[in-house]
């Protein structure tokens, strides 16, 4: 068993990397990445590309193709070590959700211990911090056996890398996902999952104001959907559905004979989520104005990942570990998903929030912790040098 010295020794070598860690950083954040930012996510793929092929790694790029609504996403990035001990599944995602211009307008900068700008906690602080633990187990001597994944579409549900994470969750004994710990330091055993559904609602269109008894306004049937819908709220424990956006009609003179809801429906559990998805379809389907239809689409789901005893030992080890570099750690649930909720819904012990402490990610405050680089990372290699422990 590896003892607390060859865990300081790893310790030291990230120590040694920090100033590469925070020049890398600055270089990501002034990327504009968003998902639909093919030609940004391509420049984040060919730095992870380069790094892992420094240590050693069999690289493997792959298109991306296009999203559900036709619009290209870059390359997928598969860097894949050989060594010794439990094969070990690594992911982080190179997309944020910005727009082009952003990095322009905000970009990296660092207040006192703390960096900010686009994505910089979700998830190009984490995603460096994989490459960096990797780095850091190899110059001191140790040789995981790790396959590394970095995905360009995990913001929009990784529709694409989804079926690819997947397919490497069967061949792998466990998973460490690199989001950033919570902002208060919390590790992530548990998440809710997620649906994000498009309801498409159907009327007869007529003269509003000579002959509106013709009509049948799909918006009168949307917005009594939307009632139902919420409604949801409360009927379950963990289930939240709320409608995002709603549009519909042409003219103020017409009765409207199209809408269409967005709606996010999530639940902590996989029967709570399976009976929330069945009520919602009900819904759908019940005609809220005589003569309308409508049809339910989804368009991207993350099953729930709930905190199995596989993860708990997992998290046993992660606090034993940071017990060993002088900090203390604790795991939570969240409402948010990520690629951690697709390898644990596949049966695979995983760990998530293994990237340095950030917060208010998808906005502009958004901010990473850089007194946490060190410790996290060093946690992060210290889980996979002693994975066995938990498995």
């Amino acid at each position: 068993m590896p003892t607390s010295l060859a865990l300081s020794a790893v310790r030291d070598r990230v120590v040694e990397r920090l100033p590469g860690y925070l020049a890398d950083l600055e270089r990501l954040v002034n990327i504009d990445c968003g998902s639909y930012t093919p030609a940004g996510v391509n420049r984040v793929a060919d730095f992870v590309d380069e790094r892992l092929a420094a240590i050693g790694a069999h690289v493997a790029r792959t298109d991306g193709g296009a999203a559900p609504d036709g619009r290209p996403l870059g390359d997928l990035v598969v860097g894949q070590l050989e060594g010794t001990g439990p094969r070990l599944l690594l992911i982080g995602h190179m997309d944020t959700v910005f727009e082009p211009g952003t990095a322009a307008g905000r970009p990296f900068r660092i207040e006192g211990e703390t960096a900010r700008g686009p994505g910089v906690a979700d998830m190009k602080g984490g995603l460096l911090a994989g490459l960096t633990a990797l780095e850091a187990l190899r110059a001191a001597g140790h040789r995981p056996s790790v396959t590394f994944v970095a995905n360009p579409d995990e913001e929009i549900g990784s529709p694409f890398s989804g079926p690819v994470i997947r397919a490497f969750a069967a061949e792998h004994d466990a998973a460490l996902v690199l989001e950033c710990a919570r902002a208060n330091g919390d590790l992530v055993s548990a998440r809710k999952g997620i649906a994000d559904l498009e309801i498409a609602i159907s009327g007869h269109s007529a003269h509003a104001g000579v002959e509106p008894e013709k009509g049948r306004s799909a918006i009168l049937a949307a917005a009594r959907m939307v009632e139902a819908l919420h409604g949801l709220n409360g009927r379950w424990p963990s289930v939240t559905c709320n409608v995002g956006t709603i549009a519909g009609g042409t003219r103020p003179n017409v009765v409207a004979d199209r809408c269409r809801l967005q709606v996010d429906l999530r639940a902590a559990t996989a029967a709570e989520f399976a009976d929330a998805e069945q009520a919602l379809s009900e819904i759908a389907a019940t005609p809220h104005v005589p003569d309308t239809s409508a049809e339910l689409r989804v368009t991207a789901s993350h099953p729930p990942m709930e905190k199995s005893p596989a993860t708990g030992r997992l998290v046993d080890l992660a606090q034993a570990i940071a017990g060993e570099l002088g900090f203390a750690v604790r795991d939570a649930a969240t409402g948010g998903a990520s690629d951690a909720n697709t390898t644990a819904s596949a049966g695979l012990p995983t760990l998530d929030g293994l990237g340095p402490i950030g917060g208010d990610d998808h906005g502009p405050a958004e901010w990473l912790d850089l007194a946490s680089v060190v410790p996290r990372t060093s946690l992060l290699a210290g889980l996979m040098l002693r994975i066995d422990e938990a498995l």
